[in-house]
């Protein structure tokens, strides 16, 4: 009938802009256009996580250089500490060294007294000097104290102090004439200087 075809092709005009409008209204009724939306999405959060896997390793590559440098701090105390307690050890007899020089520089005196005209009972006295004074550098020498004693040597300043200087034809210029007074060391280090004189070059 010519009516309900009319009528068919109105609803069909219908259905169709039914159609359209869903799908202007919900993109994602065409299975073609949800693809590039996921693809967006996926892109994006891989972009993110690579992002913060660098800034993960950029913390780490941090922490472990701090870590090193307190390593390294903590072995240099450690090992300052070591050379301190080194040093403490070594140089602990320095005060009670220098109070005890100057009763060995006694010894030596009485040692170098002219014997000639002694006395029996003056030679006794003599031998008990030598005696103490052989016993006193032994021990000095056990603890690493060791005399200075540069006659004929040159002149060093970082050892010897000199109280004159004297004209020589036995001894070069700048060389110990006579020592006055002994020097020592203390492991290896001054403990005091030796008096010297020291011979000069003729005018």
């Amino acid at each position: 009938m010519p009516g309900d075809d009319a009528m068919t092709g109105e609803w069909k005009q219908a259905e169709d802009r039914s159609g359209e409008d869903e799908r202007e209204h919900n993109p994602h009724a065409s299975g073609h256009k949800a693809a590039p939306a996921e693809k967006d999405l996926s892109e994006g959060g891989l972009d993110e996580q690579g992002a913060e896997l660098v800034q993960a390793r950029s913390e780490l590559a941090e922490s472990r250089e701090r870590l090193l440098r307190v390593a390294a701090e903590s072995e240099n105390v450690r090992r300052r500490a070591e050379q301190d307690v080194i040093q403490a050890r070594k140089f602990a007899l320095e005060r009670f060294a220098l109070e005890l020089l100057p009763v060995r520089d006694s010894l030596e005196r009485a040692q170098a007294v002219d014997r000639d005209a002694v006395s029996p009972a003056t030679e006794a006295l003599f031998a008990g000097v030598d005696l103490t004074l052989q016993l006193m550098d032994s021990v000095l020498e056990k603890f690493a104290i060791v005399a200075v004693n540069p006659v004929g040597q040159r002149f060093n300043p970082d050892q010897h102090q000199a109280m004159t200087v004297v004209e020589s034809d036995s001894v070069p210029a700048n060389h110990v004439v006579e020592v006055v007074q002994k020097g020592f060391l203390l492991n290896e280090r001054l403990l005091r200087p030796a008096l010297v004189v020291v011979a000069k070059a003729k005018s």
